[in-house]
């Protein structure tokens, strides 16, 4: 017979790993980076730079941050024969599932996919986040009827996506908004789409598994799912002057508002502070002033009546305009979400193989104990 245990529910206030990436304190509102607040370097740093900060825990010098963008960048290109294998997929498939099911073929052209000392799991990282953005471009360019835009090895991670997305030089501001969104979103502390890659690597799989699992995490609509959400619900609202009725409807029908609150925010994520005044330029840049302007009216109607239970708006609100005024597609939103989190995951897996033990909890069982078998004639 199994002895009761005290239970924490989706291991809420159970610390699993300890990690030196990020740091987060919900109640007043912080988000470090290896010590540096996430405001610092969405300000000052790249998404490079930044993930070199989490997979090496401090800033890189000048060459070491060139030699590690032109390391990046040499993976951009896609192994042979994937375009094609791309341009076979169902134009109807969604992209977090195409996203999901590429990263992990990624492996069958690597000669050594198991390799997991940390210096082959870092190499591998590389190449999963270089090739990333060109699996999500070329297959929404295939799902568009248009060509393949080959990747650009003389742009940044940003600027390249967006070029191979578009087939166009996106502008400065759309460039640098969402290069900010990628290093807003590299990383979070033990979330769920971290954990499970640290559990998947913990058992010493391979980096492709352990991402591949990140991914399918992220898919769902309580993770990276929800700016999909702050979306449809932006668009379901005629204009401003129907916000007030809109979100007063959804609060007395105690139905849940996208993009607001949060697991570990008691206070408003930093993130979103972060996004919010970028959302703000990105909308009156391209003639959505008045999507912006329906955030910050829902923003301003929330604070009104649910600040005070510390329901405050989330990193996915704002993100959403962003995304938007970029000119992405809602089901790529998510995927957005993935690229930039490949980058925390990697740093996860890197440091988890350097002190690995492999997660192992238990489970309260509460099923009946000696229950006879019953034969069949007698069901």
């Amino acid at each position: 017979m199994s002895t009761t245990s005290t239970i924490a529910k989706g291991l809420d206030g159970i610390v699993a790993a300890e990690t030196e990436m990020s740091y987060i304190d919900g109640i007043n509102g912080i988000l470090e980076y290896v010590g540096i607040r996430i405001g610092d370097l969405s300000s000052n740093s790249t998404f490079e730079e930044t993930v070199f900060l989490l997979w090496n825990r401090r800033l890189p010098n000048a060459s070491e941050l060139s030699a590690f963008v032109n390391e990046l960048r040499a993976a951009y290109a896609l192994p042979e024969g994937m375009v094609e294998r791309i341009g076979q997929l169902p134009k109807d498939a969604l992209p977090m599932h195409v996203l999901r099911t590429l990263v992990s073929e990624l492996a069958l052209s690597d000669p050594n996919p198991n390799d997991n000392n940390t210096k082959a799991a870092q190499a591998k990282a590389v190449r999963i986040l270089g090739c990333a953005p060109a699996l999500v471009a070329c297959f929404d360019r295939h799902r568009r009827g248009l060509e393949f835009v080959a990747p650009d090895p003389q742009r940044s991670f940003a600027s390249n996506f967006l070029y191979m997305l578009n087939g166009s030089d996106p502008t400065e501001t759309m460039v640098r908004a969402f290069d900010i969104c990628m290093i807003l979103h590299a990383d979070h502390g033990l979330n769920n789409s971290t954990f499970a890659a640290r559990v998947i690597i913990s058992t010493l799989s391979d980096v492709y598994s352990a991402l591949t699992g990140a991914i399918g995490s992220l898919r769902g609509p309580l993770h990276g799912g929800a700016n999909e959400g702050v979306m449809h619900m932006l668009n379901e609202i005629p204009s401003v002057d129907d916000v007030e009725s809109y979100i007063m409807g959804k609060i007395q029908r105690k139905e849940k508002i996208m993009g607001f609150g949060h697991r570990i925010y008691k206070a408003k994520d930093p993130r979103a502070t972060d996004l919010q005044s970028l959302a703000r330029k990105l909308a009156e840049d391209t003639g959505n002033a008045d999507l912006y302007e329906k955030s910050s009216r829902i923003e301003q109607i929330m604070e009104r009546e649910l600040a005070h239970r510390g329901i405050y708006p989330n990193v996915d609100f704002y993100s959403a305009t962003t995304y938007f005024c970029i000119g992405l597609k809602l089901d790529l939103f998510t995927p957005m979400f993935a690229l930039s989190r490949l980058g925390g995951w990697s740093g996860h897996i890197i440091e988890q193989l350097s002190d690995n033990r492999l997660f192992r909890p238990k489970a309260q069982y509460v099923g009946p104990h000696d229950v006879p078998y019953t034969p069949m004639d007698n069901r």
